[in-house]
Order: structure tokens, then sequence, then C-alpha cells
């Protein structure tokens, strides 16, 4: 997942051309649309975990009443403290996977969709709470639009703002500047377009976060799920750029609601978590750009993300 620096890409943005509900990209239709049918089929819900609090339970508990298809909950364990993890999967009817290896969030997430067999795969943090329907929303909204390689809800913060969940995916001018003026001027231009708007029915965007997705799983599959070379932070990015490579759009659909209390990991560790953000956003910059013609303005966007990194750092030492 990514919410701090934007990523530059080269790829068209289906953002750009379908914007509202009733999406018509012109992508070939979904071949599993038919085999999910009606209802929907079958949903595996995975989270990744790293030494949870009370977090862990509320996610499970408040996944009971966002759907009424049958769900499997497999829980990736990065973390140390497995007892817990394991009496809350207990306790919920949830499997846990992993051998002790912090993968990160998108190997964590690839982990646990292992032999994916169901008709649907939920990716979501361990700190989202559902609301009451909230899943269902999303699937009738993906097979009501089997364009769709992504769909993801509107995401609140525990204060009941709008997180941006849905965004750009920027040229590499406009990450530039986003980088560069992000912190300093907030509503810039760059970093307004990178963000988006706050539209309050189904649209295309350029990416979903990480947070909460919902992908068919036969899209899962082609596409071979989160590179895991991102070891935390922008296997969202990359794998929504690599959904409208392939046709297909990334769906909003503000009508599901999810409450992400996000800040957990970070306040475990700040720095660490800091400094593999910019890693993943410079490793994303390098992948996405390599034309030599393009040098200077990647090593622009190299320098305006370590000094922002270096920043972020002090501010966190500080705090």
């Amino acid at each position: 997942m990514t919410d701090l620096v934007p990523t530059p890409s080269d790829r068209p943005d289906p953002a750009d051309q379908h914007r509202r509900s009733g999406v018509s990209p012109g992508a070939a239709p979904d071949p599993g649309a038919d085999r999910r049918g009606a209802r929907g089929g079958r949903v595996r819900v995975v989270t990744v975990a790293y030494n949870p609090g009370d977090e862990l339970e509320r996610f499970l508990s408040s996944l009971k009443a966002a759907t009424s298809r049958e769900v499997t909950v497999v829980i990736a364990d990065n973390g140390e403290e497995h007892g817990v993890v394991e009496a809350l999967a207990a306790a919920h009817g949830a499997r846990v996977v992993g051998d002790g290896v912090n993968r990160g969030y998108g190997g964590g997430a690839n982990l646990a969709a292992q032999g994916l067999d169901e008709d649907w795969i939920v990716v979501a943090n361990p700190d989202l709470v559902w609301r009451p329907g909230s899943l269902d929303v999303l699937i009738d909204a993906a097979i009501a639009h089997p364009e769709a390689g992504a769909l993801g809800p509107r995401l609140l913060n525990a204060d009941g703002t709008v997180y941006p969940s849905g965004r750009a995916l920027p040229s590499l001018a406009a990450g530039t500047g986003h980088a560069l003026l992000g912190r300093v001027w907030p509503s810039n231009p760059f970093s307004a377009r990178y963000h988006g708007g706050n539209e309050d029915v189904t649209h295309a965007v350029g990416w979903l976060s990480g947070a909460c997705l919902l992908l068919p799983a036969d899209v899962w599959r082609e596409l071979g799920g989160f590179d895991d070379g991102y070891f935390m932070f922008f296997e969202d990015v990359d794998l929504g750029a690599r959904i409208g490579a392939s046709g297909r759009v990334n769906l909003q659909v503000p009508e599901a609601v999810v409450i992400h209390e996000q800040g957990v990991s970070w306040k475990a560790r700040p720095e660490r978590m800091i400094r593999a953000h910019h890693a993943s956003a410079r490793r994303y910059m390098r992948a996405s750009h390599p034309a030599p013609w393009r040098a200077p303005l990647r090593w622009a966007l190299s320098a305006g993300l370590r000094a922002r990194e270096e920043i972020a750092v002090r501010a966190a030492r500080r705090g």
C-alpha cells in the first residue's frame, strides 16, 4: 500500500477518459463474469498482520456483517507474536500462513493468496473496520462492471474525513512536483491532481489503495498478484498500472464505505517505514521510466524524494 509520496507513470491513466458511473472503457468483457454469476460466488479475504493489537479483532469481527457471501479469511503472519494471531484466527474461523519470515505487505498478501480457488479476492489492511454490507456493495459493483480489474471502497479516516484512496497515475513531471511541494504546499496543483476529486459516484481512477482492494480471482491470477519486490508501499500503484495496461479499469465505489484506522504500523516503527516508503518510490520511478532521455527528471525526482525522506525521518525522531 502507499499513501505519502506519489509515483509517476507514463502509462495511460484510464481516469482521464472514464470518470463517471456507467464506465464504458471499451475493454473486453471479463470472461469470468458468467462463472461468478448473479450472486457473486465465494470470496477470499487476505490480510497481513505484523504483531497486531486490538485492530485485528475489530477487522475480523466487523467483516462478518460486511457480506452475505461465503468468505474464507487467510492471515499472513509477518511478525513474531504468533500466539496472538493464531488465537484470533481460531476465534474467527480464519487460517494463518507464514513461516516467521517478514515478506512485507505485497509478499504477505501473495502468500495468503496462494492456491486461490474462490471467485473473488480481497486484500485488506488489518486496521480496517468494515461497515455492514460494504463488501457486498463492492462485489455487486464488480458484477455490474465486468470491465473492472480492481475495485476499492471509499476509505474514511477514524475521524470521519475521507482518505484519498483512488488516485491518478501522474506523469514524471507531476510526480516531481508533488514530491517537492507536497509537504510545503499541500494544495499545489500537482498534488491536487494526484489525489483526485471526492466523487460520489462510481468512477475510474489510475490506482487504488492496497488498504482495501477487491479483484476478480482470475484477474489476480493472470497478473500474478503484487510485485513483492516492493517490500512496503507502491505495490498497489504498480498493480493499478498493470491493471490499466491489461485493458481493464480500476474503479472506486464510494457507496461502499470502510473505516481505516491507519497508522498502527507507522507508530510502531516510523523511521523504518518512512525509509521503506521512499525506497519503493525510487524503485517504481526507475522501473517505470528507464529511458535515458528521462534521466534528468529521474534525478530531480530522486533528489526530491531523498530530501523529503530525511525531513520526514528527522520529524519522526523529534516526535
